[in-house]
């Protein structure tokens, strides 16, 4: 095989496969439905609740754990909690809890500051964010820190505006949204996936190969790469696509950011009948075992 027939064969590894998005799906409805049974009087399985993070984003990998949802409450919920004295989000967040386990009561259900946590036997792990939502489509949120606050999230507009792009770009932004995760799983880089997201969409915005194939991939590697070593260590908040909510980094990644420009410049260095097994080997370096041998 090639680059491009490997780069393809890569992604397809790193997708989410056709069974886990089905048992994904089945338990949102389950969760949705318990919810809605306890604060609607309804027994929807769809209404109330969207997915967020890079589920809800499409650019989350097969081998993720966390699957992130939105449940948003009738209005009258937020008063009744928004009264309380003292840390009316830590109770909100405890009663969340307390409507899950009614249907998943042998399954460890955890409330965390902001999100009540849904651990499942094999490992997939659901964050259900309870909220209110406003005007806007854009929902509040409880913290539960420092005495309870409320937050503003907004991730519809989000979702949509990387759909675009995504389409836009020949679906390459998405692929190497979830790439570099991998890379970020190879190299230990600490770096938030939607700190990946918005500076995948910032690059691929205006770069020269942004909506050719799988073949161009090794330069799109490399040219990202260099994008990211060429951010600005003292930055330290970005400007989320769609919403342009604060997207706050975790910890300095340029620096293996640029160790994996060079290595991909010496794997871009093997085209045509050069290529081979030493040019899988520096993107496996690069990417891990998903990339092919």
């Amino acid at each position: 095989m090639g680059v491009g027939e490997d780069f393809r064969s890569f992604c397809g590894n790193l997708a989410v496969t056709v069974a886990r998005r089905s048992c994904i799906s089945d338990r949102c409805q389950m969760i949705t439905r318990r919810l809605n049974l306890e604060f609607w009087g309804s027994d929807s399985p769809t209404n109330h609740s969207i997915y967020a993070g890079s589920y809800g984003r499409g650019t989350a990998t097969g081998v993720t754990s966390d699957v992130d949802m939105i449940f948003w409450l009738p209005p009258a919920i937020y008063t009744k909690y928004n009264s309380y004295l003292g840390n009316g989000q830590s109770a909100l967040l405890q009663a969340f809890k307390n409507a899950l386990q009614k249907t998943y009561s042998t399954t460890h259900i955890g409330a965390d500051g902001q999100v009540v946590v849904v651990a499942f036997w094999d490992g997939i792990t659901f964050e259900i964010v309870p909220a209110f939502e406003m005007l806007d489509s854009s929902f509040k949120y409880p913290d539960t820190n420092d005495g309870g606050t409320w937050k503003n999230t907004n991730p519809r507009p989000e979702i949509a505006e990387i759909n675009r792009m995504d389409q836009e770009c020949n679906g390459n932004l998405k692929n190497l949204c979830k790439m570099a995760r991998a890379w970020k799983m190879e190299w230990g880089v600490p770096i938030g996936g939607f700190l990946i997201d918005t500076l995948a969409y910032k690059f691929i915005i205006d770069y020269a190969h942004r909506d050719k194939s799988f073949l161009y991939y090794d330069l799109v590697s490399r040219d990202f790469f260099d994008y990211l070593a060429g951010q600005s260590s003292s930055q330290n908040v970005w400007l989320s696509p769609g919403s342009n909510q604060h997207v706050v980094r975790a910890g300095l990644f340029e620096y293996k950011a640029l160790q994996c420009k060079n290595i991909a410049i010496d794997a871009c260095g093997y085209q045509g009948d050069k290529y081979g097994w030493t040019a899988r080997q520096l993107w496996r370096k690069i990417y891990g075992t998903k990339y092919p041998t």
